[in-house]
């Protein structure tokens, strides 16, 4: 397929792109996957600013590298619509209002601490046990197939739970690699594809060395006692870098970096999660949650910011870097076994932040466990989105505390 010509920079295209994604931003609820039909119905058949086999190979580039897939795959849009002022504008369109709508809560929180408020709270945990449940079934079946990649999974979520370590998921995703390589040599590989972007191979290489170099930066931040700017900002980065296979798996990577050394409680982090199944757009935005809520000495709205950014800033450049380069990434030799053997470690990491902490904090006794059952045969058994969820949980929650009481 002959890509189409790169894309002219125009004020008014970028404009447009902006309108288009804040209506998206507004109005899409469901999460990641949800997403990317929404994309589909707007761009593809409502717009037609691509066809369905640019989408499909677009979905591939997005779905290969970590990082946002739907985030990622509107940034690309924007980028191929209207060059870097569209990409920015799919980004700000789309992200600005659930980001907004978490800087709310985060201000509100602190209110709902007590009586009523405390078991909404308590019930926004047990959305996130339902939520993540239903990730970890829908990714098992799509990156599991198998018993080689099950076993993959069982073992990365062996290593999380066992090793308990600030590296311990790094650890799982690169044993997920390794086993790959050698046990999933049959895997498919992704879509070739050429984009007609407005850079050249040159700037692709230097944003892939940007990428990794923050990356290696993030890494070698130690952990603290005391949140600074720095340190909040190599933990997302760190977590934007290494996460495979959707928004949920960003739960034990930011889990690890803020609750284990006390920048946050295990409550706040959850209802926080909790609270990011209610918004529309993309579930990153979690982030500004919680960068609203660590003290890092920033006033609220600054370390929201911070930490917003620097989550989608690794995907962002890994995928400015890919699309240029994407032909001769797929034909790199076994490059679609490793990815086969990454994404049933992220379903194993999953696994185990279901167990710990969503389970071990979330589901105090019986009526807890009755409450998640049936919003998991909602979703599940029913089909029905995570909004309901998200009601059912809040609701029961509530009506337990005002019985009891």
């Amino acid at each position: 397929m002959t890509p189409p010509a790169p894309p002219s920079p125009d004020l008014r295209g970028a404009a447009e792109v902006f309108r288009a994604f804040l209506r998206l931003g507004l109005t899409s609820f469901g999460g990641p996957i949800a997403h990317l039909g929404y994309f589909r119905e707007a761009f593809v058949v409502r717009r037609g600013w691509l066809d369905e086999a640019r989408f499909a190979q677009l979905l591939a580039v997005c779905q290969f590298l970590p990082g946002p897939a739907s985030s990622q795959m509107g940034f690309a849009i924007g980028l191929l619509r209207a060059g870097w002022g569209g990409a920015l504008a799919a980004f700000a369109g789309f992200t600005l209002p659930s980001a907004l709508l978490m800087l709310a809560f985060a201000g509100s929180v602190s209110r709902l601490e007590r009586g009523v408020g405390a078991a909404a709270l308590h019930g926004l945990k047990l959305v996130a046990v339902v939520v993540v449940a239903q990730g970890v079934a829908g990714m098992a079946r799509r990156m599991t197939p198998d018993l080689r990649r099950a076993a993959i999974a069982a073992a990365a979520a062996g290593s999380v739970l066992g090793l308990g370590t600030a590296w311990a998921q790094l650890a799982a995703i690169a044993l997920g690699a390794a086993l790959g390589a050698l046990l999933c040599r049959r895997a498919p590989a992704p879509a070739d594809a050429g984009f007609a972007v407005p850079y050249g191979h040159g700037l692709a290489y230097a944003l892939l060395a940007a990428a990794l170099l923050g990356l290696l930066v993030a890494l070698s931040v130690p952990p603290a006692p005391q949140a600074t700017p720095a340190a909040l900002a190599a933990a997302f980065y760190r977590a934007g870098a290494l996460v495979f296979g959707g928004g949920h798996v960003v739960l034990p990577l930011l889990e690890q970096s803020l609750v284990d050394p006390g920048w946050l409680d295990a409550g706040t982090f959850l209802a926080g999660y909790g609270a990011a199944q209610a918004m529309p757009g993309p579930m990153f935005t979690i982030a500004t949650f919680l960068g609203a809520q660590t003290p890092t000495g920033l006033p609220a709205p600054a370390g929201a910011a911070l930490a917003t950014l620097a989550l989608f800033l690794p995907g962002f450049l890994l995928l400015l870097a890919a699309l240029p380069l994407w032909g001769a990434l797929v034909r790199l030799p076994r490059a679609a076994a490793l990815l086969a053997g990454v994404n049933a470690a992220v379903v194993g990491l999953l696994a185990a932040a279901l167990y710990d902490p969503l389970w071990t904090q979330g589901v105090r006794d019986r009526t807890d466990l009755g409450i998640v059952a049936v919003g998991l045969a909602l979703v599940l058994g029913l089909k029905r989105s995570a909004l309901w969820a998200l009601a059912w949980c809040t609701a029961a929650s509530v009506a337990t505390h005002l019985l009891a009481g």
